[in-house]
């Protein structure tokens, strides 16, 4: 197999997309596919972004990378591991072959996602090939340039919906100088009576999660702080490796053959009696549930929340229902930026 190398390949993934649109032939981007199990089917020609790969520009004094859409995502954390940096919002890789395009397409983010942000977050500028057949621009390679943020941030979680992701200008952090994982026996509504009260504190959590049967944390920041709150807490130490684990999906929990729901919920979102096994992450925040039920989603709404199958095909909307004035501005927004609809339609909803 030859391997791939350093290159800008964003002229063939446009001609791809003119051809597309004067065929009216519906367009499936992918990476890696890492994710293609999120969301509804896409029937439609592959338009593959791995060919457009390579760190465009990285300036550890600046805090900012920035990298073409098929860059294997284990590339960039590498290049900002060397210098000491990381991109705070932990995105989860589901494989090795993982594509920063893909990334942000995804918008899915780790266990630090409460205290450090998300993906969109961190996302400063792009570039993207629009369904008007243009190559487009927004946002910039700095963090005090706020021009065009928000149709930047707006690709973050799109899937493809929007538009061909080709460059992506991400902010990112140093490293902190110490972390610690404890574990700490607990049921789960003391843990989350906890968590509410140490969230109201300047402890250094980063992740907050519990199986059922103990609450584990991860603290981080200086050697002093993250000690002093050892010391407070209390807890044994564990092994750091099972905060990946848990966002690679790679737990025992994760094993059994039912759908899995991811649940977004408020913060101060109690215990619930949800109707299958579930595991408590982000402190509360979000909740991984396996079930066979049908009715999770109008769960997730009444509890202010909502809610997406990981398992493909347990049905007909993985993607929590929208409001309808709500799917109106979502339809709207994608006749201005794909009118022919040729970018992944149906992957989030069928009505666009």
């Amino acid at each position: 197999m030859t391997a791939q190398v350093d290159r800008d390949a964003s002229e063939l993934l446009l001609e791809q997309v003119n051809r597309a649109r004067a065929s009216d032939t519906p367009l499936r981007i992918q990476g890696s596919n890492s994710k293609a199990f999120l969301g509804r089917q896409v029937a439609g020609e592959v338009l593959e972004t791995r060919a457009h790969r390579g760190i465009v520009d990285y300036d550890p004094t600046e805090l900012v990378i920035t990298a073409r859409a098929g860059t294997p995502l284990r590339e960039l954390l590498a290049a900002l591991d060397a210098a000491g940096q990381r991109l705070p919002c932990e995105p989860p890789a589901f494989g090795t072959d993982a594509t920063v395009g893909g990334m942000v397409a995804a918008g899915l983010s780790g266990p630090r996602r409460p205290w450090a942000g998300s993906v969109r977050d961190y996302v400063l500028g792009t570039r993207m090939i629009s369904g008007h057949g243009h190559l487009l621009r927004f946002g910039g390679e700095v963090m005090k340039n706020v021009a065009g943020y928000d149709l930047s941030r707006l690709l973050a979680g799109s899937f493809g919906c929007l538009g061909v992701i080709t460059e992506v200008s991400l902010k990112v952090l140093p490293k902190p100088r110490h972390g610690l994982s404890i574990r700490l026996e607990m049921d789960s509504r003391e843990a989350l009576e906890k968590l509410a009260e140490w969230g109201r504190q300047p402890l250094p959590i980063s992740a907050a999660s519990h199986d059922g049967d103990c609450l584990r944390l991860r603290l981080e920041g200086g050697e002093g702080s993250v000690s002093a709150a050892h010391q407070r807490l209390g807890g044994e130490a564990i092994d750091d490796q099972y905060w990946t684990e848990l966002n690679e999906h790679r737990l025992p929990f994760f094993d059994e053959d039912l759908p899995l729901w991811r649940l977004s919920l408020p913060n101060a979102t109690g215990p619930l009696d949800l109707p299958g096994a579930q595991l408590i992450d982000w402190a509360g925040a979000q909740r991984w549930l396996k079930t066979d039920v049908d009715t999770v989603q109008a769960l997730a709404q009444e509890w202010g929340g909502h809610a997406v199958c990981y398992r493909p095909g347990a049905t007909a909307t993985p993607f929590q229902p929208l409001a309808p004035a709500l799917l109106c501005y979502h339809r709207q927004l994608k006749a201005k930026l794909d009118p022919q609809g040729l970018f992944n339609p149906g992957r989030m909803y069928a009505e666009f």
